[in-house]
């Protein structure tokens, strides 16, 4: 059980800060206590917590209270009480500043370590990777593909190339532990033919800094990866199929006025985009079996960030791969979609009960599709959802977009089919 924090040094006065997040014309006084933002919460009930008590507490002055309860580590910050409050009351916002004024000892040691192993290296890698070992890995990785499969023997993966349309904040978790992950993606990336670069500084995407509430590391990681991108004169940046990286950047520019002379666009769009010019000719024929596949939104990539275009997009790629009647929806979904409950740094806090308690509501969602197979363009979605779908018994497998699209290409390799059941392994 996590300890409850002591008294902040600077108590925050919840309702005054609250009252200065409304939008305009908005008043806490005129909530009617739908209790929309709680039944909507997969958080809900944790440490006897839930949103409309928050800001009911908040309005009541119970400062200390707030300031200490351990449910803002079970708050993913996904934003589903604030889209479906008919007041637009963001209790996410609150929760990160309580998060904020807990002292560093007191706050989960798994979230804490992931922000200080971006802070140590200019990489900014979570994993505590060095660029100089990242550098290392990728080249070894490249050469691997190159003798495995004579289609790639010209395949690069560049890093520090100026003038590139796209450079590509990399997720610390391939490099790191799974090397064999990163090979989809390039040839994605060479089949299309695109113009695109690492960087040696800040190629990391995850930010962790964030969900720690600190947000002058927060500010550091991003502006670490600004000033490299802005080197290279690329005129898109993107990242891999992460939605915390997506949000965390792009939000962190907006929120601490770093110039950026980049447009931030993101991978499944590009799939799509690509899909759609003919440029990646994918196609359902490999899916013999009709076998179902549904889509998990990334909260940080969808409602947080894009919104339905972005979940239009995942829907477009996911029925041109599997097939128009092998796709099924989760209900609710797009914008309105539950969080699984990996965001928010829910990974690495270390309360596995909660979190997996929280997941539960996803896995009902999974399970009710019947689909053997989750899409999701997330790292910690992916990870999450693994792990309910294994604490709670199900049979279904988690894939990267990447994996499909190789798989539908036929050039997806025999070492990069790790996600993949037995009933596709093999293919």
């Amino acid at each position: 059980m996590m300890e409850i924090a002591p008294e902040r040094a600077e108590p925050v006065d919840f309702l005054t800060t609250a009252r200065d997040l409304l939008p305009e014309g908005a008043s806490y006084e005129a909530c009617i206590a739908c209790g929309l933002c709680a039944s909507g919460c997969p958080a809900s009930g944790l440490y006897g917590m839930d949103p409309r008590r928050f800001i009911r507490m908040a309005m009541l002055g119970l400062n200390e209270e707030l300031a200490g309860t351990p449910w803002v580590w079970t708050c993913t910050q996904c934003k589903r009480c604030a889209y479906i409050c008919p007041m637009g009351i963001d209790v996410s916002v609150l929760v990160g500043i309580a998060r904020g004024g807990w002292p560093r000892d007191k706050k989960p040691k798994g979230i804490m370590r992931s922000c200080e192993a971006q802070m140590r290296d200019d990489s900014t890698s979570a994993m505590g990777l060095r660029s100089a070992d990242f550098i290392e890995i990728i080249a070894e990785t490249v050469d691997e593909i190159r003798e495995g499969d004579k289609r790639f023997k010209n395949l690069t993966a560049p890093i520090d190339k100026a003038g590139a349309e796209f450079v590509v904040n990399q997720n610390s978790r391939e490099p790191a532990v799974e090397p064999e992950e990163l090979g989809p993606l390039w040839k994605i990336f060479d089949y299309v033919g695109v113009s695109w670069s690492y960087t040696s500084k800040g190629w990391a995407a995850e930010n962790f800094c964030m969900f720690t509430g600190d947000e002058t590391s927060w500010k550091e990681m991003v502006k670490t990866r600004v000033e490299a991108i802005n080197a290279l004169g690329a005129k898109t940046w993107i990242n891999t199929e992460c939605g915390h990286s997506f949000y965390t950047m792009w939000k962190g520019i907006e929120r601490f006025g770093l110039e950026a002379d980049f447009e931030a666009g993101n991978l499944i769009s590009f799939y799509a985009k690509w899909i759609r010019e003919g440029r990646l000719p994918v196609n359902s024929d490999w899916n013999r079996d009709n076998l179902k596949f549904t889509v998990q939104d990334p909260c940080q990539l969808v409602r947080k960030s894009i919104g339905d275009p972005v979940a239009d997009d995942l829907r477009f790629v996911a029925r041109k791969l599997v097939g128009e009647g092998n796709f099924v929806d989760m209900q609710p979904c797009r914008s309105a979609n539950y969080c699984c409950g990996g965001g928010g740094g829910f990974l690495q806090a270390g309360m596995n009960e909660q979190r997996r308690a929280y997941g539960k509501r996803k896995f009902d969602q999974i399970i009710a599709t019947k689909a053997q197979y989750v899409l999701t363009p997330c790292h910690n979605c992916h990870s999450q959802m693994s792990d309910i779908g294994g604490y709670y018994g199900g049979k279904y497998h988690v894939v990267h977009f990447w994996t499909l699209i190789c798989l539908s290409l036929g050039i997806l390799g025999p070492n990069e089919r790790k996600y993949l059941g037995p009933e596709l392994a093999c293919l």
